[in-house]
């Protein structure tokens, strides 16, 4: 992870302008979404002046997909908008179920946009008798026609290089960092959850005026189950900020969160880009006194019953806009982040 700010990419692209966007080269540009998250689909039409292209998605009585796209794309370069967020079978079958589409349509490329890549964490064997579907995932995804994807936050560094096509990787953490820096934090440390999520935590630190890191040693008993142990580092006293790339039942942070307040810390906040949310994560974080705000982002949809006070969604469009509209200009995805 690098340094990036939304305020500065907006100014950057200022002179262009969502107008120009739409005025340029966009003819040969087409998005559509999934049932996913067509909220963030608009959002990046939006943004990009492009708008979320007509198609029909609907299930025969036996609950087979159907999937038509409503324009002609020929020659076109297509972006598909599809994390596949809960329920993930159904969100990656229709993925590859578009990809075909607009492959037998003669698109020129097809991009797979996906925020949330699900499966992501099954990235290696730990036991014996295993599937790696974070590996298998990615071979479906390039067997059914996709010339590239642009995905968001993986949970490992590795996946990326699962695929035998290109794959742009982004991160949120920009998004979360600005939203900080409007705060009053005081005396910040970050901590990271794990020991694994240390070099996320370390970068993100950096991006925070190399704040100090502290770590959450933690061991797991079981699947969605940790029990931690102990924090190294200083904390007492500060604003602990946990950072992590999701949030599924919400039970490690939670843990951290109740380590820190025992080590002293002044406040403690929680930052994740993927907003999994798997029962009982809303009523774990919004235990009072716990968490002092939960930030994510809008990378999954966020039902309302899972919403809680101390929620803070933030916004990841308009990041993924010009990702897309710098892969359609084959342009530098990696210098937004410098």
């Amino acid at each position: 992870m690098t340094s990036f700010s939304t305020t500065a990419l907006t100014q950057a692209v200022e002179p262009i302008g969502v107008s120009a966007h739409a005025s340029q080269d966009s003819r040969r540009l087409r998005l559509f979404s999934g049932n996913s998250n067509p909220a963030l689909a608009s959002e990046i039409g939006a943004y990009l002046g492009v708008p979320d292209g007509p198609r029909v998605i609907k299930r025969f009585a036996d609950g087979e997909l159907y999937i038509q796209i409503q324009e002609s794309i020929r020659g076109c370069d297509v972006f598909l908008i599809q994390p596949t967020c809960a329920p993930v079978n159904d969100h990656l079958m229709e993925l590859v179920i578009m990809v075909d589409a607009c492959r037998r349509a003669s698109a020129r490329q097809i991009t797979a946009v996906v925020p949330y890549y699900g499966y992501a964490r099954a990235d290696r064997k730990t036991a014996g008798r295993e599937s790696i579907t974070a590996k298998l995932v990615a071979n479906l995804l390039v067997k059914s026609g996709v010339d590239r994807v642009l995905a968001m936050d993986l949970h490992s560094s590795q996946i990326q290089g699962y695929f035998d096509i290109p794959c742009d990787h982004i991160y949120g953490s920009p998004v979360l960092v600005d939203y900080l820096r409007t705060r009053n934090l005081g005396e910040l440390v970050v901590v990271s959850p794990d020991v694994g999520g240390v070099a996320r935590a370390r970068a993100f630190a950096k991006q925070m005026n190399d704040a100090p890191l502290a770590i959450i040693d933690k061991r797991r008993s079981g699947h969605n189950v940790a029990e931690s142990l102990t924090v190294i580092g200083d904390v007492a006293g500060k604003t602990a900020v946990l950072i992590d790339d999701m949030i599924d039942t919400g039970g490690t942070i939670c843990a951290g969160a109740r380590l820190l307040r025992q080590r002293g810390a002044a406040r403690v906040l929680c930052c994740a880009t993927h907003a999994v949310f798997s029962s009982p994560a809303s009523e774990r974080l919004s235990e009072p006194g716990l968490f002092e705000e939960v930030v994510v982002t809008n990378s999954i949809p966020i039902s309302p019953d899972r919403h809680f006070p101390q929620l803070q969604v933030l916004s990841v469009a308009n990041m993924l806009g010009e990702a897309i509209w710098r892969i359609h200009q084959e342009s530098s995805v990696s210098s937004m982040f410098r």
